[in-house]
């Protein structure tokens, strides 16, 4: 089965950066969208940003500029670099896999891991 763990989440003051990874196991093929999500207390689910299989990747008009998906194909390791990070981007954060391509729906959830940033 599909298995999505998190790592690198943890506490920074404002400004500075963070990267998160997440290892992907249980299943073969690459023709996947990958991406991260997060949610903050009170808030609603935000999809943070995506890498389709053929490497396009998108981002939340918040996150844009600061934040950088990539993926380490062989390893099969989802990473999302975090800089200049805001009080506001203090979340948990999910690793997510989805049905097929970037359309589709999400039905692959890593347990998250906590990103705070204080001001």
């Amino acid at each position: 089965q599909v298995q999505l763990v998190e790592s690198g989440g943890g506490s920074v003051q404002a400004g500075g950066s963070l990267i998160l990874s997440c290892a992907a196991s249980g299943y073969t093929y690459s023709s996947y969208c990958m991406g991260w999500f997060r949610q903050a207390p009170g808030k609603e689910r935000e999809e943070v940003a995506t890498r389709e299989y053929d490497a396009t990747t998108s981002y939340a008009h918040s996150v844009k500029g600061r934040f950088t998906i990539s993926k380490d194909v062989a390893k099969n390791t989802l990473y999302l670099q975090m800089n200049s990070l805001k009080p506001e981007d203090t979340a948990m954060y999910f690793c997510v896999r989805f049905r097929g391509d970037c359309n589709t729906d999400v039905p692959y959830w890593g347990q998250g891991t906590q990103v705070t940033v204080s001001s």
